[in-house]
Parts: structure tokens; sequence; C-alpha cells
């Protein structure tokens, strides 16, 4: 396919879209199913990045959920254990396929950003993942390969809409990409630098314990970096993101929105939330943004009477801000990168609250003296990079 002609650029006033190659090569993508669109395109190419190189830095598969040029959640196909079955909604049979374990991880990062999301999968899509896929609202998914079976499933979705893209594995872009803003084209090197354990080895702070996992969960923040728009700071534990923040200007917004997200991700596996009665007949969807009401007391009080009923088989007990800031103090082993250096210390106090033990940054603020010294008040493990992952 030389040409692809989309219905419409990023909104419906943006006509005569298309995606093509300028060197007159074929699109290295099929279209086995729907009509994919801009944005779904811009989710699928950047997700699609960030599971290869991911995949390729840690030897083992890799799932992305993508939303609006951003991941939502990210993951290595780890096996899960009974909580994280339970929070993700998952069944046993997940943890027979390592590419299903890492797909529930990424969704189950924040299933509330997840909602429509773009999937990108570093290896072929098997039965047990599409049937996992099936059950959520999604916009597509792009992989390498698909087995009969799963193809199959994933054709039932949406009324036969669902977008389905096969990515040639063994395609590789220039060395120098362009782009156009205001008619004016803008040219740079690609970024080429890859994330390994060599990126973790300046640690700046006193303590220099930094395990296996932690330099995993590092690479998987970095790399989550490298493809999301800055500026932005990513929580990592367990193979996978657990809090993304993304696209602020603030470097303390950034690490603020991950933290809240990482705090959430932590209630949500509290026996507190895993036992909440939910109606049988409730919706997914519905039921994430239940849980997120219960741990938040956002917009709707989903304990109020006459309300209650609507979502839980008996009404839970409310989750007291107390309790939560107990069950919080207990979060360890939280790895944090942030895409540029922490210009304040305030930045390594809020990822500390999260339960925050290693961090990697590019280092470089005139202040470093001051995030290191934090660092070592707080016994946190932190290594300078060396490299910034701007991405916009």
């Amino acid at each position: 396919m030389k040409e692809y002609e989309l219905k419409y650029g990023c909104n419906p006033n943006q006509k005569n879209a298309r995606i093509f190659m300028q060197n007159g090569n074929d699109i290295p993508i099929e279209i086995l199913n729907g009509r994919p669109g801009y944005i779904n395109l811009l989710d699928a190419l950047n997700a699609w990045q960030l599971v290869k190189e991911l995949s390729a830095a840690l030897n083992v598969c890799a799932a992305a959920s993508f939303k609006h040029v951003s991941p939502s959640g990210a993951a290595i196909g780890i096996k899960l254990d009974e909580a994280e079955k339970k929070a993700y909604f998952v069944p046993d049979e997940t943890n027979e396929s390592k590419i299903a374990c890492a797909y529930a991880r990424a969704r189950g990062t924040d299933r509330l950003s997840s909602f429509g999301d773009f999937i990108a999968l570093s290896e072929e899509c098997d039965e047990i993942t599409a049937s996992l896929i099936k059950k959520e609202v999604s916009d597509g998914i792009i992989a390498p390969s698909f087995t009969p079976n799963a193809l199959n499933i994933l054709k039932t979705k949406a009324q036969g809409r669902y977008v389905i893209l096969k990515m040639d594995p063994s395609y590789a872009p220039s060395e120098s990409e362009t782009r156009q803003v205001f008619g004016i084209t803008f040219q740079q090197d690609a970024n080429d630098f890859k994330v390994s354990e060599k990126t973790f080895s300046n640690i700046v702070s006193a303590s220099k314990k930094l395990d296996e996992n932690a330099v995993r969960d590092l690479t998987i923040a970095l790399v989550t970096l490298k493809y999301t728009q800055s500026n932005s700071v990513c929580f990592a534990k367990n193979g996978q993101t657990i809090g993304v923040g993304a696209g602020q200007q603030s470097r303390i917004h950034c690490t603020r929105l991950a933290g809240s997200k990482a705090d959430n991700w932590h209630l949500r596996m509290s026996e507190k939330t895993l036992s909440l009665p939910f109606r049988d007949d409730l919706k997914r969807p519905v039921r994430d943004n239940c849980i997120d009401s219960y741990i938040n007391a956002n917009e709707e009080d989903v304990l109020a009477d006459g309300n209650w009923q609507k979502y839980f088989k008996m009404r839970p007990e409310p989750y007291l801000k107390e309790e939560q800031s107990e069950f919080l103090k207990k979060a360890k082993g939280v790895s944090v990168g942030s895409d540029a250096f922490f210009p304040f210390s305030d930045n390594i106090e809020r990822a500390i609250k999260s339960g925050a033990q290693f961090i990697a940054e590019p280092g470089g603020s005139i202040r470093d003296d001051d995030v290191i010294e934090c660092c070592n008040k707080n016994g946190i493990v932190l290594c300078f990079t060396g490299a910034r992952l701007f991405h916009h």
C-alpha cells in the first residue's frame, strides 16, 4: 500500500487527510480490519515504537495502552499475582500468556485514561490476549501478527469496525525525521538514545543499592517517557508503569500527576477496594469510574443514599482519607523516571509520598546538589542518566 486516505485529520473539518511514504515505498502497515483515523495512527506508531524498544531493552514481550499520543500504561510480560488479577479484572488463564500479562498490566495502570485506547503489542496477539481486549472499550490494536482465533475474536469488536493493524517488525525509519508546523519544515536526527543497564551506572546518591528489579522498572519508566508528550514523569513498579504524568508545563505538576495516579494504583490493590461488592450487571467502564470515585471522592458520591444501589449489592464502608494515608505509607519499591532534570527537591519529596526508592533523571540543574541532598536524607538511590528525553 503506497497511500491510505483517511476520513479526516485530527478534526472533522480537516479534510484531505492521508498517510504515505515520502520515498515512495510501501507503508509498513497492513490494515486487517476497520478504518483507522489520523489520531489512531499517531497513537499506533508511537505505541509500536515504545513496545518494540522496551521488548528489545529487557528481552521480554511488552504492551502499551495509548491515548492522545501519550501512554496511559506500558508493561512487560510478567505473571500477575492474585491481587493484580483481581484489580485488573482478568481470569486466571491470563498467566498462561506472557503477552496477555503485559497487556493486562498496561491496561491496569490507569483504567480511566485507557478508556477508548489504542493498543500495541511487541509480539503476536494470541487468543487469550484477544479475549481480554474484547471486553474493554478500545479503538484499535497494532501488532506484528495475530493468530487466526485472535483475529476472529477482535474482528467482532465494535460491530466489526475495530481497527486491527499488522506492523512490519523489520521496518526501520530514516535516521532523519521531518515535520511541518505552520507551513515551515523542521528536520532533526531521530532520537536514537537506547536505555540499557549502563544508563543507570552514574549513581550520585549516597545509597548505591540498585537491584535488578529497580533497573528493570527504571528502564520501563525511561522508555515510556521517550514516547510521552513532555514534560513528563513516570512511576513504575512490578514490571509496569503505575503512573504517567504527561504534557505539563511545570515539572512538579508532572510529578504530582504521576504520583496521584500511582497512589490510585496502590489503593486499587488494597483489600478494601478489591472487596467492593459490585452489582453483577455493572458494565466495566461504569465500574472503573465507580472505583475512582470511591477512592477519590470525586464529582459523584457513589456511597450516597439512593445512589450506592446503582453500583453495589450492599453499601460499602467509605474509604477514609486517614485509612488511605496509612495504607500508602506502606508503598515501597517504586521507581521514578523524569524526561528532564528535577529543578527543585520538591519533586523528590512528592515522589517519596508515593513509595519512590529509585529515581533516574538527566541531571544538569543548578540545584542538583539540593536534589542529591534530599535523596540522601531519605535513602533514595538517584541516577543521573545524562540524557534528556523530550518528545513532542
